[in-house]
């Protein structure tokens, strides 16, 4: 019997959904949200994030300024609990994401190193 790979895809989408790792993010997720201030801080940190990344992947300099106000970002966000709790949220959900990857590509990893030791 053939396995339908998109179902078992599905099957882990929905678990994931249904996880505990993504129940804390969520809750997180609508704590900052809800949260005028936690909301603007949060979205000042993925903004800066997300161009220093643009500029790296683009394989731009990142000045000085650039870093120094990240870094100003990041300590602030430090300062407020909701955003940090939904951090600590994301990267649990990372690290799981990261677990579930590798157990994936497996069967790739197996083939490939049996046919490198050949």
């Amino acid at each position: 019997m053939a396995t339908n790979l998109y179902d078992c895809a599905y099957e882990l989408e929905k678990a994931l959904r249904q996880s505990d790792e993504f129940t804390d993010l969520r809750n997180m997720y609508k704590a900052v949200e809800d949260d005028a201030t936690a909301k603007s801080m949060f979205d000042s940190f993925r903004q800066i994030q997300m161009q220093l990344q643009e500029k790296q992947m683009a394989g731009q300099d990142i000045s000085e300024e650039e870093v120094q106000q990240a870094q100003m970002i990041a300590n602030q966000v430090q300062q407020n609990e909701k955003v940090t709790k939904l951090m600590e949220a994301e990267q649990q959900m990372s690290m799981m994401i990261q677990e579930l990857n590798k157990i994936i590509i497996k069967p790739l990893d197996d083939l490939y190193g049996v046919l490198g030791v050949q």
